[in-house]
């Protein structure tokens, strides 16, 4: 019969309690479509490809969902979009990372994994999936904020290149649901509080905004020459519509820089401090009244 001393007991009584907290502390992820993305459902099963930080052969896109300890938790929501040029996900560094920033202030994070049009045979349409993905995704976390104790009011997005580009597709198209839609959350607006958009593409981006634009951050550096014309559109288009924004060029630090951690450039290294000062002086942190 198998025996063990105290300690060993106690080490391995540790050792069980650490992962059944571990296995409890994984992240819930959601399907944007029970059954399946419309037209094709057939493709729901298929396996993602993973490969170090980065997801491809994306069929069935998915909310990953962070949500903030209930001490620091103030309602307020954010839908993130990672890049990866429509190619890819870049999964780890532009979505679980910026998650854990945006829990630590207290707000709940949500990770898109979307279709990628520019994938390798892809049957997916830029024109069209991307735009889908992202108004369910916003329907999906607005029907479900009474669950997540999130305010449906104060849910804004982040995205980085081609994630800003999801962005500008979620942000500057018609927010409104269907009223006859089957599905009640096709039903509800994909409207968005604010945006936070990092060295953005130029998909999506129009040559006027509403004036009821949600407040911008924009931020890149000034030697990343492909992705300059997009912030500099934005820009033009804000100033033009006087809607609020604040925008951050820093001198370099090129493309996909992330949330700054890898960086040696001491301003890329703590440019979320700039986003942490925003979302303060804007008081999107704060419980509205």
């Amino acid at each position: 019969m198998f025996s063990m001393d105290s300690k060993a007991a106690s080490a391995l009584g540790a050792w069980l309690c650490l992962a059944i907290s571990c296995a409890s502390a994984e992240p819930l992820v959601v399907p944007l479509w029970p059954n399946g993305a419309p037209g094709f459902e057939s493709r729901r099963n298929e396996a993602e490809v993973v490969q170090g930080g980065s997801v491809a052969n994306i069929n069935n896109p998915t909310l990953t969902v962070f949500l903030p300890s209930k001490e620091k938790a103030n309602g307020a929501a954010v839908l993130i979009f990672p890049g990866g040029g429509f190619r890819q996900v870049v999964f780890n560094s532009e979505g679980v990372e910026p998650a854990h920033y945006w829990n630590d202030l207290g707000v709940a994070a949500f990770v898109l994994k979307y279709r990628l049009p520019r994938e390798t045979n892809s049957p997916y349409s830029l024109d069209i999936h991307p735009r889908q993905d992202g108004q369910r995704a916003m329907r999906m976390i607005r029907s479900r904020a009474a669950e997540w104790n999130i305010d449906p009011k104060r849910i804004g997005i982040e995205g980085f290149s081609a994630g800003g580009e999801m962005a500008s597709l979620l942000v500057y198209n018609p927010p409104e649901g269907d009223p006859n839609a089957p599905d009640p959350i096709d039903r509800l607006d994909a409207s968005t509080a604010f945006q936070v958009v990092i060295y953005p593409g130029p998909l999506g981006i129009p040559d006027k905004i509403s004036s009821d634009a949600p407040p911008a951050f924009f931020l890149i550096a000034n030697d990343d020459t492909g992705h300059m014309g997009a912030i500099l559109s934005l820009i033009k288009i804000y100033h033009e519509a006087k809607r609020p924004m604040e925008v951050h060029i820093y001198e370099r630090g090129g493309h996909g820089f992330n949330m700054g951690g890898r960086s040696k450039l001491a301003s890329i290294h703590t440019w979320p401090q700039r986003l942490t000062d925003w979302l303060n002086d804007n008081h999107i942190l704060q419980p509205s009244p």
